[in-house]
This record gives structure tokens, sequence and C-alpha cells, in this order.
């Protein structure tokens, strides 16, 4: 009796196995290569400051390295190359007599300006002759000079006249703000901003807005503020009124105190007798705001109508005459 024929034995294979094995395929992956990149340092670089393009991850045992600028190698606008084996860098037709290069990759630049805004690629030439290429941004910002404010009108009238105040000067990438009086302006339909703020317009100015002003100018590496500036409005001067202390006096007796009365503040008082600027004799004496006019003794000279004025930058206004 021939033997039953039949299917080849199979080997069994536990199905705990199979699953550490697809556990295994799931989860390991084949190491990678950490990517080569440029760093700036500091990130927000000033003019004149020194600032380093920092190399991440260069691979093991490089051949040499080679720095451009812009963003593809081009010959004509190399910085610089470093050969590894001979220690030994070479300068390109880009290098400005600022830069340097590390062993390590990292590129210098002293002093920068903002001319050297722009990108930077970095060739690395690897042992296998491979190459990567990265490319890295620097932006270089002013140091902010101190602002100026300045006026389109030096002396304007009061409830009259708008005022237009710029904050210079005029620079890119740089943020505005305005002070009145050590505070932030208050909200006014008079007060109006620029769209870029650089620019505050006073409509129909009073004293109130006569300040002083304050502008601060900002970029991502400096700070600055003006100095204060303070409008010099202008306005009617009210007539001031004449005071005495006695009207009837004795000659050669005294003494007889005439004062300017005003609510006016920041102006300058005068004095005039019989419509004409008065002289001073030995026996007059003003105090020292010249509002009181003292006259000790009094002679028959002095009969006559006193008048004084007061004044501003804008204009003046006398009171009525007396005596």
């Amino acid at each position: 009796m021939e033997p039953r024929s039949g299917p080849a034995s199979r080997r069994h294979v536990p199905w705990n196995r199979l699953l550490l094995a697809v556990s295994l395929l799931t989860f390991w992956t084949p190491p990678t290569t950490a990517q080569l990149t440029i760093e700036t340092m500091p990130p927000l670089a000033a003019e004149g400051s020194d600032v380093l393009l920092l190399a991440h991850n260069v691979a093991k045992n490089p051949l040499g390295y080679a720095w451009y600028r812009g963003e593809r190698v081009d010959n004509s606008q190399l910085i610089g190359s470093y050969r590894v084996a001979t220690n030994a860098t070479t300068k390109g037709p880009a290098h400005s007599g600022r830069e340097t290069l590390y062993p390590n990759g990292t590129l210098l630049i002293q002093s920068v300006t903002q001319e050297d805004t722009g990108f930077y690629t970095l060739l690395v030439t690897n042992d296998d002759l491979q190459t990567e290429r990265p490319t890295g941004h620097l932006h270089v910002h002013p140091v902010l000079p101190i602002p100026v404010i300045t006026s389109n009108n030096s002396k304007p009238w009061e409830h009259k006249d708008t005022v237009v105040l710029t904050c210079g000067p005029e620079t890119q990438n740089t943020s505005y703000m305005w002070w009145i009086s050590n505070q932030s302006l208050p909200k006014s339909t008079r007060l109006k901003l620029s769209e870029d703020k650089r620019t505050l317009t006073v409509v129909t100015v009073t004293r109130k807005e006569k300040g002083p002003y304050v502008c601060e100018t900002r970029n991502p590496v400096s700070i600055s503020r003006s100095d204060p500036f303070t409008l010099d409005v202008l306005y009617p001067v009210a007539r001031p009124s004449l005071q005495v202390s006695n009207t009837t006096v004795p000659e050669h007796e005294g003494p007889v105190v005439l004062t300017c009365l005003t609510d006016e503040t920041g102006v300058s008082i005068r004095w005039l007798f019989k419509g004409q600027s008065l002289l001073l004799a030995d026996r007059m004496t003003l105090s020292s705001d010249n509002s009181t006019l003292t006259i000790d003794p009094v002679s028959r000279e002095d009969a006559g109508a006193y008048q004084c004025e007061v004044s501003n930058r804008g204009n003046s206004s006398r009171s009525g005459p007396l005596g």
C-alpha cells in the first residue's frame, strides 16, 4: 500500500512573535541626519554691532566651507572659503574686511551696516564630496537718532489756527508715539494722528494744547525720545484796570501806590504817563513784576493820567487813564 499523499507540513509561528515583529517594524525607523541650518546671533542686529551667522548640525569631518552673499553660490559674491586640511582661509571678492570664517563653519561680521542686510549662503563640502547649501538672512536695523519735533506754525492764534507737529526724521520700520504734558494723548476730536502716527494735527489750538509735546521713535533695536516742544499759543489780552492807594496827596508827601490789575499770566507790564512811556524819576520805584508803581514823595510834576499796558507775544491792551 502506497503512503497517503497530503500537503507538506507547515511550521506554526506563535501569534505573539508575529505581533512583536510587526511592532518592531512599526516603531523602528532608520536614523536621520540633522539638517544643516544657519542661525543669526543676535537675532535682531543693530547697526554697528557684531553679528555671528552660526552653522548648526555640520557633518563630521567636512573638507571645507565657503560663504556667499545672496541666495545662491556665485563666485563673484564669495566672501571667503576655509579648507580644513590646511587650516587656510581664502578671501573672496565680496569680502569687506570685516568678515571672519571660523573652523566650525561660523561667519563673524563686525560693525554691521544696513548694507549688510540680505541673504547669506553657506556651502559645506563633506568628506564624501557631497555638498550642503543652507541659506540664512541678516536684517540690520539702524540705531535711531534723537527725534526732533517741528511745527508748521510757530505762533498760532488761539481758537483760530490749526497746528501740524511732525516727528522727524522719517525712518523705515519705525513706530511713533506722542505725549502731551507727560501724559498719553487724550481722546479729542481736535487731536488727529496720521496713519503712521508721525504727524500730529491740533485743530483750532487752545492754550490747553500748548504742551509740552514729546514724540518717541521705536524700532526692534532702539528707542529714542525728543526734547520737549511747547507751542507759543497767542491769544487776545484782556484789558487791565488801575487801582490807586490815594488820588489826593499833598505835595512832598506820600507814598502813592498804583497797581495794575490783570488776570492774565505770562504777560509783561509797562507804565505810561500822559500817553507816553513813563520815565522813572528818583522818587519812583517798580515792583519786580512791574505790576506796582510807588511814588514817594509826590511832586506836582506827577499830576496827570497814568495807564498800564499788559502784553504777550501776540498783542497788548491798555487800561483806562487814571488821574
